[in-house]
């Protein structure tokens, strides 16, 4: 490995997602128009990919690390480190990241961890790619955000039906001579709210150790054997507190101001808490990310698809800063500072 460069940056960014489209329409079938259509007024969301039966959380991952590969002219060999976020891996074990360095290729000496977070995964992520990079570890790191969620879901939960979907995405960070371009990484943590957000089946404490309420008996669900479970009031509370606080942490820690911010990319919850925190934020709608219409809440990759797509379409450019945020299940919280 040659001399390590001083700072770390995000250098590309792919996607993946799920072929099958399932349209909040779509389920106006099984759960009546009326309450549809409420749901999605205020969730922003008109369709999702979903997984298919035999499609899991490596199929997307390698997905995603190839098209990155194939969009950019990327060499594999020089992948030093893998790091997969996701809560919906393919077994207890072996870490999904295993599986993934394996189909994708990757060199033996290139190492590969697990990240088991959701919505603030990718900030998470770019924080222990900085760190990979920035001790002189690595010098290119690959990170994929991947879930397939809606295996986890209830057939009869019509709120969180129509809200999450599942999908991919792959950065590549590595090493820069240049000034830092991931700057004033912060994080927080609230594990007491943790049953806010929950699957509560399937692992090896199954059933009512953190909350009864997500039991489906107290829902009036049959159960499927997991059984996602949001309070989405809790969670909405949780958003409007932490959030803003993190936003002004993140800036402090890199010297800079809500005015030398040229785009703003949160976490794709649903339209409405978003309104809701560009308002309280004060951030100009012109430079705010709002990217979940045709792909729904897909957490730890919400934030880098709604930044591809923000790149895609000329909103996000080099040069620009940008505040990433994530928050959501855990609860966890996190921002950081990215120039690209």
């Amino acid at each position: 490995m040659s001399t390590p460069l001083p700072h770390a940056a995000i250098a590309a960014i792919s996607t993946y997602l799920p072929a099958k489209v399932v349209k909040t329409s779509d389920l106006e079938s099984e759960f009546g128009a009326g309450s549809i259509t409420r749901i999605a007024a205020k969730t922003g969301i008109a369709e999702r990919r979903v997984a298919s039966e035999d499609e899991f959380t490596s199929d997307l991952a390698t997905a995603a690390g190839e098209a990155l590969f194939g969009q950019y002219g990327i060499d594999r060999e020089s992948v030093d480190f893998l790091l997969v976020c996701t809560q919906s891996p393919d077994h207890p074990m072996p870490s999904t990241s295993c599986l993934v360095h394996h189909q994708l290729g990757l060199r033996a000496d290139a190492g590969a961890l697990d990240l088991g977070m959701g919505c603030s995964g990718y900030v998470y992520g770019l924080g222990m790619a900085t760190g990979l990079i920035e001790s002189g570890q690595a010098q290119s790191v690959l990170l994929i955000t991947a879930d397939t969620l809606t295996k986890y879901l209830n057939p009869a939960d019509r709120q969180l039906r129509t809200i999450f979907g599942d999908g991919a995405a792959a950065t590549l960070v590595t090493g820069s001579a240049s000034a830092p371009a991931l700057a004033g990484f912060s994080y927080g943590t609230d594990g007491a709210g943790a049953a806010h957000l929950v699957v509560p089946n399937g692992g090896l404490a199954s059933g009512s150790r953190l909350t009864e309420a997500a039991g489906v008996e107290t829902r009036g669900l049959v159960s499927t054997g997991y059984d996602m479970y949001m309070n989405g009031s809790e969670v909405f509370t949780f958003s409007l507190r932490s959030v803003p606080s993190i936003v002004e942490r993140a800036l402090e820690r890199s010297g800079l101001s809500m005015d030398d911010i040229d785009l703003f990319v949160f976490h794709q919850a649903n339209e409405f808490m978003l309104e809701t925190l560009r308002k309280k934020l004060r951030i100009p709608s012109d430079r705010f990310v709002v990217e979940m219409s045709k792909c729904g809440n897909t957490t730890s990759s919400s934030i880098p698809l709604a930044l591809a797509a923000a790149r895609d379409s000329g909103r996000a450019q080099s040069g620009m800063r940008i505040l990433l945020v994530g928050f959501g299940v855990g609860l966890s919280w996190g921002a950081v500072v990215a120039t690209l």
